[in-house]
């Protein structure tokens, strides 16, 4: 499936051909942390099928593993756009589906790392919504 991404600011864009049967669901530590979110949903792209307009900042994170990751961001907003191996060419990113146009149509297909997940997210569907933008808070 083709797709397109940009950082909210638009100063990163790209283009990617992604297997949607591949898309997944973090939860990490990492990337609770690094998103700012409880979960961060991923796929991964080959090196061949990912075309990157502009210059990412880049973070280089190590692991509880050991293993060090680069993680590409826009610089000026901050958006996550990838992750990939600190190899000079690496094979795989594993962009953030947050920055994709098309993220409606990539629905995750399975969970990595639950052994992290906070544990409310099991239940999130009993959590009430409110569909109609912020609500209003009383301070």
């Amino acid at each position: 499936m083709k797709v397109h991404g940009r950082c909210h600011c638009g100063a990163i864009r790209y283009e990617a051909d992604v297997d949607p049967a591949r898309v997944q669901v973090c939860h990490c530590t990492d990337c609770q942390t690094l998103s700012g979110a409880p979960f961060r949903a991923i796929v991964p792209v080959p090196i061949d099928k990912f075309v990157l307009h502009g210059e990412p900042k880049r973070y280089i994170k190590t692991a509880q593993s050991g293993n060090k990751r680069a993680q590409g961001f826009c610089g000026d907003c901050g958006t996550p756009i990838y992750s990939t191996s600190t190899d000079d060419k690496p094979a795989l990113y594993m962009v953030r589906a947050g920055s994709i146009k098309q993220r409606g149509a990539l629905v995750p297909k399975f969970q990595i790392w639950q052994s992290s997940a906070q544990p409310w997210t099991a239940h999130i569907d009993e959590i009430p919504l409110h569909t109609g933008g912020m609500p209003p808070y009383k301070l």
